[in-house]
């Protein structure tokens, strides 16, 4: 459903990133729409993209190997990096720690609005090949 003010590249854009589990770059969303939208270019999906980060619809992830990642699921949840695929995997299961919130605030003083989790290894498709 197209939201207000926003133009067809752009619904497309938010579309994609919003149906797709793997913590897009805005290089790899400009390659997925670049043949449907032959006149977008990667400068249209950075600003879309920064704008969607801007108006909360997304979050940044930060950069794995350069390139910085976005994730549709703006709740707050852990991730796991691999280091050889690059692969960003959602760890869902893990709860988000509060506790950890406050701990900080009390100890610091400083006013804790929130924290990353990131654990960074070789995810189980890559430990699996390197066993073949």
């Amino acid at each position: 459903m197209a939201r207000k003010n926003f133009s067809e590249k752009r619904e497309a854009i938010y579309s994609l990133i919003r149906n797709t589990k793997t913590h897009p770059s805005a290089e790899w969303v400009y390659q997925q729409l670049k043949d449907k939208y032959p006149n977008i270019s990667l400068g249209t999906v950075y600003r879309n993209m920064a704008m969607f980060v801007e108006q909360g619809l997304i979050v940044s992830i930060g950069t794995v190997n350069g390139r910085e990642r976005f994730d549709a699921d703006t709740s707050l949840h852990a991730h796991f990096i691999c280091d050889e695929c690059e692969a960003v995997i959602d760890l869902d299961y893990l709860p988000y720690d509060r506790e950890l919130d406050d701990s900080v605030a009390l100890n610091t003083g400083h006013s804790v609005k929130n924290h990353s989790v990131f654990f960074h290894g070789k995810c189980r498709r890559c430990v699996e090949k390197s066993f073949i």
